[in-house]
C-alpha cells in the first residue's frame, strides 16, 4: 500500500510560527501611545518585546501561533492533529510543547541547540474586543526543510501552511516542500493568507504556488483576499482565487464568510453572539471548524457554519483557544 492510498495518521497537519502568545487587555489611549497599528500584527526586536511585556498587566500565556491556534481547535473539536513548528532548547521552549500537547496536539519534533530563543507575541486586547498584536519571531522563522517530519506530512489528508512564515528564507522553503510532499502523498494543502501586509509581500511566491498546483485550498479575510487580488472588490477578488485555486473560503467579519469553488458561491452568515470580548483568534478557530469539517467530508455550507460557531465561541472569551 503506497502512501498515497494508506489511510491516513492525522486529518490535519499545521505548519506555523511556535510563538508563545501573551495576552493581557490595555486602555484605548496606549495603543497609540506605544506606535501600534491598532487591529493588525507588528514585527518587533527582543528589546521592543521586554518593553512591551513590561506594560502588560493579568497576561494570560499559551502556546500559540496562527496554525497552532488551529490546531488546538481542531482538536478540540475531536480531530487528529499534529503541528510542526521550531522552538528553543530554552524554558519557553519547553513550556510551548508541553502546553500545545496538553490540548491534545501532537509535537513530531525536537527542540533546537542553538539560534534564536523561542518566539513571543505580545497581545493587546482593547475595550472594544479588537487585539493588536507585536510579534517577536525569535526560533520561529528559523524552521527549515530538514525539520519536517516527512512521513507525518505523508500520512495527513490535509497540511494547513501559515502565511507568517512566508517572511523567513528557510521558513517559506520548507512550507513549499510540505506542499510538493502532500501533493506527491496524494494528500491536500490548504493556505492561509495571514494578515495584510502578507498577501501583499508573498502575492509571487503565493501565486507561484498556485500555478505549480500545489494549493488546495486559500483561507484569508475579505481584505487580504481584496489586497491579494489588487482590487477593491470582494467579488472580483474570488473570481481571481478561483482561476487559481479549487477552493477559497474568506471571512467577511460579523457577516460570515463565502466559500468559491469555480463559479459557485457559498455565502454563510456569521453565527450570533453576545458580546465580542476579544477578537485574538477568530480567524483561527474559523479555519479550525472548517478544516475540520472537511476532514470529515462535509459539504461547503456544513464547514463554514462549523468555523463561524467555533469563531463565535472564541470570540466571546478571552484568549485564542477554547478552554
Amino acid at each position: 500500500m503506497t502512501a498515497a492510498t494508506a489511510p491516513a495518521t492525522f486529518d490535519l497537519l499545521c505548519i506555523g510560527n511556535a510563538i508563545v502568545d501573551v495576552i493581557a487587555t490595555c486602555p484605548e489611549d496606549l495603543i497609540a501611545n506605544e506606535n501600534m497599528i491598532k487591529g493588525d500584527m507588528q514585527l518587533i526586536d527582543s528589546e521592543r518585546a521586554l518593553h512591551l511585556y513590561d506594560l502588560m498587566r493579568g497576561t494570560v500565556e499559551t502556546s500559540g501561533g496562527s496554525a497552532a491556534n488551529t490546531a488546538a481547535g481542531f482538536a478540540k473539536l475531536g480531530g487528529p492533529v499534529a503541528f510542526v513548528g521550531k522552538v528553543q532548547s530554552d524554558p519557553l521552549g519547553q513550556v510551548y510543547i508541553d502546553d500545545i500537547e496538553r490540548v491534545g496536539v501532537t509535537y513530531p519534533c525536537g527542540k533546537a541547540d542553538k539560534g534564536a530563543p523561542t518566539g513571543r507575541s505580545m497581545i493587546f486586547v482593547t475595550p472594544d474586543g479588537e487585539r493588536t498584536m507585536n510579534t517577536f519571531l525569535g526560533a520561529a522563522v528559523e524552521l527549515t526543510p530538514e525539520d519536517l517530519p516527512q512521513d507525518v506530512i505523508a500520512n495527513s489528508r490535509i497540511s494547513y501552511l501559515e502565511g507568517y512564515l512566508f517572511d523567513s528564507p528557510t521558513a517559506r522553503q520548507a512550507c513549499i516542500a510540505t506542499a510538493e510532499h502532500a501533493k506527491a502523498s496524494g494528500r491536500k494543502t490548504a493556505l492561509s493568507l495571514s494578515a495584510f501586509f502578507i498577501a501583499a509581500t508573498h502575492r509571487y511566491d503565493f501565486l507561484g504556488m498556485m500555478s505549480e498546483g500545489l494549493v488546495d485550498y486559500v483561507f484569508a479575510n475579505a481584505e487580504e483576499a481584496r489586497i491579494f487580488a489588487k482590487t477593491d472588490s470582494l467579488d472580483e477578488a474570488l473570481d481571481f482565487l478561483t482561476a487559481r485555486v479549487p477552493c477559497a473560503i474568506v471571512t467577511t467579519g460579523p457577516k460570515g464568510s463565502v466559500t468559491a469553488e469555480g463559479d459557485q458561491r457559498i455565502v454563510v452568515p456569521a453565527t450570533p453572539i453576545d458580546k465580542r470580548v476579544d477578537a485574538t483568534g477568530a480567524g483561527d478557530a474559523f479555519a479550525a471548524g472548517y478544516l475540520y469539517g472537511l476532514s470529515q467530508g462535509e459539504p461547503h455550507e456544513a464547514c463554514a457554519r462549523r468555523g463561524s460557531d467555533m469563531a463565535a465561541l472564541v470570540i466571546q472569551q478571552m484568549g485564542p483557544r477554547l478552554s
